[in-house]
């Protein structure tokens, strides 16, 4: 089980604010997992991105976990915690055998049947969406709900965090769900205070 319950993606051609500006005070406000999600970069230019993140932190404060998005390659070279593969990504059960034993691997989902393949090969949690209506995710038709996160969450043991138009005040109808925290971007990058948004999601959810 993730030691965490809120999941923090970073975009920088969508946010408002620059993660690197922000992320010492969300550590500090107690952040413990972070996805570096920059699908636009070059390898060399997406590792030189994260150096950044990580050297926006100052020596001996908090650090959250990072999982890094799709690069296994660049998490393991990185040192991060794991990474978040997407539907076009090879997938968990092709990935290789070091790189399983070294990284933690999370899962974009979108139905029920995604979540038992995520579950059946390995991962360490999935995140499932989009749950409600999110203006990046408009064109592939209705949201599946807080209705179908619940049918995933019972399907089996794998930890969800529900992902897409996810708010605070929309967070504990998540959990209810059978989610075991939940994922965010503009809800936090676009917000007036990033560090605000982020206790909201404290408040709500019961912890970070």
């Amino acid at each position: 089980m993730p030691p965490f319950r809120f999941y923090l993606i970073t975009d920088r051609a969508g946010a408002r604010h620059d993660a690197a500006e922000w992320l010492a005070r969300l550590a500090r406000g107690g952040l413990r997992a972070l996805q570096v999600r920059e699908k636009d970069l070059s390898p060399a230019q997406l590792a030189a991105h994260c150096r950044a993140l990580r050297d926006a932190l100052p020596a001996g404060s908090p650090a959250p976990r990072w999982y890094l998005n799709d690069r296994a390659d660049l998490a393991l070279a990185l040192g991060f915690t794991g990474v978040h593969l997407r539907e076009e990504s090879l997938p968990l059960a092709e990935q290789s055998g070091l790189l399983r034993q070294r990284l933690r691997f999370a899962v974009s989902t979108h139905s029920v049947a995604g979540v038992r393949a995520a579950f059946a090969a390995g991962a360490e949690f999935a995140t499932f969406g989009p749950v409600f209506q999110t203006a990046s995710k408009a064109g592939y038709g209705a949201p599946p709900g807080l209705k179908m996160l619940e049918q995933a969450a019972q399907a089996t043991p794998l930890p969800l965090f529900a992902l897409g138009g996810v708010t605070p005040e929309r967070a504990r109808d998540c959990l209810n769900a059978g989610a075991q925290g939940v994922a965010a971007i503009g809800a936090v990058w676009n917000a007036e205070d990033p560090v605000a948004a982020l206790e909201a999601f404290r408040a709500a959810l019961g912890g970070l």
